[in-house]
């Protein structure tokens, strides 16, 4: 650890660690319209400053934790635990030579998240407070409708959150494109005409694929067809946008790891609703500036993953449209969190302002079961 040598105000930051955790799917595989994973790791990063502990993650490779250790602790360790934006600053400069996309960018966000916690619970305030709120509530949506379900399984998940309040759930698309009109339809007559359906193909789809099932999965009243092709192919999403069926929103961004990839984004208007993820944009800080382009372009917003963070955060969006309540990741929050946040009868998560900070604490013995 580096000796303190903050001539900021507050505590200096005394000690960065970093645990990952590889926590096996619930069946033997998760799978969507481009991947299938096992298991899924999350990196945790702990940080200490005036007898407060401030925590953040991110989903990713184990590495990502190598990166945070060997890198980006010796960075902020020493420095002011109330200035976040200069320490963001100082992790975006020291990993010039390594890359700033991809793997650094996670590294960083878990970061910068456990810092706004810290700071949040050194000024014995909510996360929210901190964030400086536009809503007390945010609404989410039920996800996973993972490929590789049979059509009892998909059909049994989605009415389980309908039945729990949940008004809007979304399921994957672009696996078995000969089967998709038929798991849409079944989802359709599961969960009722008065919830809305969404789809995610992860860009499996062509231009024209995706035009084709656009209109196709119309008649069943899918309102969100997100990367319908590839985040990479912005002419191919506007494509879309603009041919696409009446009601049926184009979205995108969840990859977005700097905030030039979402102003190319929404500059030539390739979607009708931004994502963002916390855990891979940089961190609630950089998520801040992405609510502003948004405002910027009358866009709205949507976070993805991550849930557990993410409501904190999507509190802040003026023109938050909900929050990605995504199985995968809040199956393994509750497994090595206390403090876990639930949506209400209506589809709405109230993060707790009772509580400092974002209220989660590790549930080290339990987590300790999967360290990487």
């Amino acid at each position: 650890m580096r000796e303190p040598t903050a001539a900021g105000t507050g505590p200096p930051i005394e000690e960065v660690r970093v645990s990952a955790y590889t926590i096996p799917t619930e069946t033997d595989v998760e799978q969507d319209g481009t991947l299938t994973w096992d298991d899924t790791t999350i990196v945790v990063v702990e940080v200490e400053a005036g007898g407060q502990t401030g925590l953040g993650y991110t989903y990713e490779h184990e590495a990502c934790g190598t990166l945070v250790d060997e890198k980006l602790a010796g960075v902020v360790e020493g420095q002011s635990a109330m200035e976040i934006r200069a320490r963001w600053f100082d992790m975006y400069r020291s990993v010039r030579n390594i890359g700033r996309p991809g793997i650094a960018s996670r590294a960083i966000s878990a970061v910068d998240m456990a810092l706004w916690d810290l700071k949040a619970r050194l000024l014995d305030v909510s996360l929210v407070t901190l964030l400086d709120p536009a809503h007390d509530a945010v609404p989410v949506y039920g996800s996973g409708g993972f490929t590789n379900y049979s059509i009892d399984q998909l059909t049994e998940q989605l009415t389980r959150w309908v039945d729990e309040g949940l008004p809007r759930v979304k399921m994957k698309v672009g696996r078995h494109m000969h089967e998709d009109v038929s798991r849409v339809e079944a989802a359709r007559e599961a969960i009722g005409d008065d919830v809305e359906l969404f789809v995610d193909a992860n860009g499996a789809y062509t231009r024209k694929q995706a035009l084709l099932y656009s209109n196709e999965f119309a008649q069943y009243d899918v309102c969100w067809h997100e990367e319908p092709v590839s985040s990479d192919d912005l002419e191919g999403l506007q494509f879309l946008r603009d041919r696409g069926p009446a009601g049926m929103d184009i979205t995108a961004g969840e990859y977005g790891d700097h905030l030039q990839y979402f102003r190319d984004m929404l500059n030539p208007g390739a979607v009708d609703c931004l994502q963002a993820d916390v855990g891979r944009c940089g961190g609630f800080t950089a998520f801040l500036d992405v609510i502003a382009l948004c405002r910027e372009h009358t866009i709205d917003i949507s976070t993805h993953t991550a849930p557990q963070l993410s409501v904190h955060a999507a509190t802040a969006a003026t023109h938050l449209r909900h929050c990605e309540w995504f199985f995968t990741h809040n199956r393994i929050e509750d497994m090595i969190f206390d403090g876990c946040l639930e949506p209400d009868d209506d589809g709405l998560v109230w993060p707790d302002r009772s509580r400092p900070g974002n209220g989660l604490e590790l549930k080290r013995t339990e987590a300790e079961r999967y360290a990487a």
